[in-house]
């Protein structure tokens, strides 16, 4: 309530100047916005101009995605908005912006009204306080927090987190993040949620028949692939005591081409990509998604994206790591036992290869915020001659994992690990 209600006229003529110049400022970020629309199938126009999302999911090395082609990043949830949103003005990229939304669980249900009145308007002010910045291209309502898609509330809620968002800003289309679109989810969309404007798709070993998948199971509207990558650590081969394979970097590079090339490029109603992750991150290892690796370099599925952002391969390219080999088939060892490794890595630029070794344990660490925690180092367990190396089983029984890290000297590396057991 104004309250220079108990003031005198005087104070009200002043109160109500603050409050209109208050509203014309509003007015004047709000103007600032490039309004964004979704075509049915040419993806979207900003500023009346195609724009075909060649984007990376995270907010490291920004500077570096612009100079390799990039266009949009992507972000999950909004506690860094604002700063990304400032950063991507300044090198002229665009943002899709995530919203957090909770997932059923103990103390969030969608079947409950006050829970959902109550998010609605959480999200309206993140709307409403971002909605005129330029550099906004996308609002994501959620990230995987659909379940099995079996769930109509949640369906329903997202229809009118959508058009909550067409009323706020009609500047901006709306999405959800999938993590996969299978039959279920497909059918809730349709049915429930006819106002959300494209569908984002998470999916990693499976977007090579995504295309075919979508139209199997009657798919029409718009989408984006919101993330795509290395084969996830849940869909790669495992050891017999339950530890992922990981691919070599070259391996991985080769499947993002493979995938952009089939899944992405065609375009019609796929309205672009976000390669995931631009950045170093640890998730089941230090190595398995990130572009980047701890030290900063770059590695080759950064060239590919390049490459396929642009149409030129990068004037200096990553290292190639073709093999790497063990000179034994069962990694099961007792404590102090050794085992060799062997790579071939060679750079395509003839640049000199400097090589590091590391073995740190395999077990996942939590912090405070449920994000996973990089290993300590172990020393002292590796003994090396540029690209071979030998390993000595450490004395605590447990899942360790050997690491190889190929560098160029020129900012660039490629990376591979094998993981092994330590058995009483």
């Amino acid at each position: 309530r104004c309250m220079c209600a108990f003031h005198s006229s005087s104070a009200k003529r002043s109160c109500l100047h603050f409050v209109l110049v208050g509203i014309a400022s509003l007015a004047l970020a709000d103007a600032a916005a490039i309004k964004v629309v979704v075509t049915p199938n040419s993806g979207l126009l900003r500023d009346g101009k195609t724009f075909f999302i060649k984007g990376a999911g995270g907010g490291e090395h920004l500077d570096e995605l612009v100079k390799r082609g990039g266009n949009s990043v992507r972000t999950w949830g909004e506690r860094e908005l604002a700063s990304t949103l400032e950063q991507a003005e300044k090198l002229g990229l665009t943002v899709c912006a995530g919203i957090w939304l909770e997932s059923e669980c103990s103390w969030f249900s969608y079947q409950n009204a006050a829970h959902c009145d109550r998010q609605l308007e959480r999200v309206r002010q993140i709307i409403r306080q971002y909605r005129g910045h330029p550099a906004l291209l996308l609002w994501g309502l959620g990230n995987e927090a659909e379940g099995d898609g079996k769930n109509e509330a949640y369906w329903l809620q997202i229809n009118r987190l959508a058009l909550m968002v067409h009323e706020e800003d009609a500047a901006h289309p709306t999405f959800t993040a999938l993590a996969g679109m299978s039959a279920e989810k497909a059918d809730g969309l349709n049915k429930h949620a006819p106002n959300l404007d494209l569908v984002g798709i998470n999916t990693y070993g499976a977007i090579f028949g995504l295309r075919d998948h979508l139209a199997k199971i009657g798919w029409a509207r718009p989408w984006i692939v919101t993330e795509f990558g290395a084969q996830g650590f849940w869909e790669s081969a495992h050891t017999v005591w339950n530890a992922p394979l990981e691919q070599t970097s070259t391996q991985k590079a080769q499947m993002l081409r493979r995938a952009y090339e089939k899944a992405i490029a065609p375009a019609g109603s796929c309205a672009g990509s976000y390669v995931f992750f631009w950045g170093q991150k640890q998730e089941a290892t230090s190595t398995w998604f990130g572009l980047f690796t701890t030290h900063g370099e770059s590695v080759e599925a950064a060239d590919v994206m390049e490459e396929l952002w642009t149409g030129k391969a990068p004037q200096n390219r990553a290292p190639v790591l073709s093999s790497m080999k063990v000179d034994r088939d069962n990694l099961v060892l007792k404590p102090g036992e050794s085992f060799s490794i062997e790579i071939k890595a060679s750079d395509p630029d003839g640049d000199e290869l400097q090589t590091r070794w590391e073995v740190s344990n395999d077990t996942v660490r939590h912090g405070a915020e449920g994000r996973e925690l990089p290993p300590p180092v172990i020393e002292g367990l590796v003994t090396a001659h540029g690209s071979n190396a030998t390993v000595k089983a450490p004395t605590k029984p447990g899942i360790y994992r050997v690491f190889t890290s190929v560098s160029d000297g020129k900012g660039h590396a490629a990376t591979a690990n094998v993981p092994f057991r330590v058995a009483p």
